[in-house]
Order: C-alpha cells, then structure tokens, then sequence
C-alpha cells in the first residue's frame, strides 16, 4: 500500500514508519522538518507539510491509499491538536483518500459507566487528554469519511515488539494486576493493522496487554 505517514519523526511516528517499512508498504514521510527524517529506504519519500494548512494537507495526501496521523502538539499548547484534527479533516475532504488512521488518546477511554479517564486523571494531565477527546469528537461528526481512531493503553512507552496485545472498544483495557500499557511498538503494529485490514471503520478503537 502507498500510506502518508504525518509527523513521521515523533516517538511514535518514527515506531509506525519502521513497522510500515518492515512489512513492504510505500510510506510518504509528511513532516514539519523533513531534515529530522534520518533513515533512508527505497520505499520511502520525504515531503514538508503544514498540517494547519487544509489546502497543503490536501495536496500532500492525494494519490495514497491511506493516511495515518501521528500529529501531536506537545506540551506547550495543547489545544493545536483540535485544530491540527479540523485542517486534517478538511485536507482530507479535498483529497477523497480512501482511508485515515488518527493515532488518539487514551483520555476518552471507559474507566465505569459514564467516566472516562480523563475524568481520573491529575490536573496536569487533563488538558492533552481534553484535546484528544475533543479531537476524537470532531472525527464522529465526519460519519461519512472512513476514519479510524485509535486510543493506546494509559501508559505507553519505548518498549518491544512483542506482537501480542489486545484489541478493545471504547473502555480502557487493564491487565491482571490492573495496569493499562502498551509498548510504542506494539501500538505501531496495531496502526498498520488498521491500516492493512479496516477492521474499526468510524470507530474508535484501544490496544493493550
């Protein structure tokens, strides 16, 4: 497949580059910076792109089978992932690509009937997770674009790729001593799943172990 990677030099972009690559995809490095882009590959191209800019968004993504986005905005101003998500939702109206992989937050997860994790969380922590909800709320009014979104488990960190996880729905996945974690390697493999199979079309979607 011929995928648009956005922020592909992130912690977790760098992570789905790499497993893209590994399993034969043709991948487009779309990036704020493209000399941050380290590695070379016959299957991979590199190109500058404003994701604030739905017209240049537009314009970079035409002609791939799917896009992926591995946007985040840091610490600084959180917020610019809403506005991040709205450009890329218009940019990706223009182009008519068939599919958009969203890598989301956890915050929006299930922790009890009617509380999401971001409801538990510490002031600190709140407003990145506010913004991925918000983010993830800006998707569901888009019903007709195929979309996929998918939460990590509460905690994820470099780690290894061990290839065996599990797949929820929209409730925080925790393991038997009661900790939600995934590797950024293994969220990595999940992504390109999603990708290769659309098996969570319009949906959200979690992993963990």
């Amino acid at each position: 497949m011929n995928i648009a990677l956005i922020a592909a030099t992130g912690n977790i972009g760098q992570r789905i580059l790499n497993e893209a690559l590994d399993r034969g995809h043709t991948v487009t490095a779309l990036v704020r910076d493209p000399e941050k882009v380290t590695i070379t590959h016959k299957n991979l191209s590199v190109s500058q792109i404003d994701i604030m800019n739905p017209d240049d968004v537009g314009t970079k993504v035409t002609g791939h089978d799917a896009v992926v986005s591995a946007y985040g905005p840091g610490w600084t101003d959180v917020n610019l992932l809403v506005d991040a998500t709205a450009s890329l939702i218009a940019g990706f109206k223009k182009a008519t690509v068939p599919h958009l992989v969203a890598v989301g937050g956890a915050g929006s997860l299930e922790v009890a009937p009617g509380v999401q994790l971001v409801d538990t969380l510490p002031e600190e922590w709140k407003g990145i997770a506010t913004a991925h909800r918000d983010s993830l709320a800006l998707y569901k009014a888009e019903e007709e674009l195929p979309w996929s979104y998918c939460s990590p488990a509460a905690y994820i960190e470099p780690g290894e790729r061990t290839g065996s996880f599990r797949t929820g729905g929209t409730s925080l996945l925790v393991d038997a001593g009661g900790t939600s974690r995934i590797s950024m390697e293994d969220f990595a493999i999940a992504i390109v799943d999603e990708v290769e199979k659309k098996a969570h079309l319009n949906r959200q979607f979690t992993v963990a172990y």
